[in-house]
């Protein structure tokens, strides 16, 4: 049977997380704790009875630990794995490598929510949320859709607002709906696709 699974899952808790840093296109590894989510996402996706034919994942070493660790848990480390940039977190400018409160406090509590939460508007030097969707989704459309619409079981391993992209498109979520939508560090998102590259059905695997 053709199931067209793809799996989404956000990296595991970053350093930086852990800091309170706006982290974007940096590079810290996973703390402990995200080592133990991402090795977890993999006992979940396992407990399903999930197997993959090819998985994505960013540039980043956050999101490629992530996936490593995943795929070890899983007993799966000779899938096909393609890195691209086009995955990667939304870009922060300048205020990467900030701590969030001396952002708020050099820019103020209300500019830095309009930064972080709005759909279109950029941090200085950096990319809004709109913008990461421009990178993310045709990278979606041309290569990792394909795949899932193959029959190819699909595991993609990136970041909250990268990953936010595609579940704006897959599950028809307005600007305003994919704002409000958290994802939960090393928690997966299966999803099974119809023909058409619809929902046909979700489960979230969180918690």
């Amino acid at each position: 049977m053709n199931e067209r699974l793809l799996v989404l899952v956000r990296h595991g808790q970053s350093e930086w997380n852990l800091k309170n840093l706006f982290t974007g296109w940096k590079d810290p590894d996973l703390t402990e704790k995200g080592v133990a989510e991402a090795k977890e996402a993999g006992r979940k996706l396992k407990a399903q009875g999930l197997t993959f034919d090819v998985a994505f994942t960013s540039a980043l070493t956050r999101a490629q630990h992530t996936l490593k660790l995943a795929l070890t848990e899983m007993g799966q480390t000779g899938i096909p794995v393609t890195k691209n940039l086009a995955l990667n977190e939304r870009d922060y400018g300048d205020l990467s490598g900030l701590n969030k409160d001396d952002a708020r406090a050099k820019w103020g509590e209300e500019q830095v929510h309009v930064w972080r939460r709005s759909y279109d508007v950029p941090p200085p030097g950096g990319e809004s949320l709109k913008d990461t969707l421009a990178r993310t989704l045709p990278y979606f459309v041309q290569e990792i859709l394909p795949c899932v619409l193959r029959g190819e079981r699909t595991l993609v391993a990136a970041h909250g607002n990268s990953l936010r992209a595609l579940i704006m498109v897959l599950e028809k979520l307005t600007p305003e709906g994919i704002l409000a939508r958290e994802l939960a560090t090393g928690a997966p998102v299966i999803y099974r696709l119809n023909a058409d590259a619809t929902v046909a059905s979700k489960l979230d695997l969180a918690g």
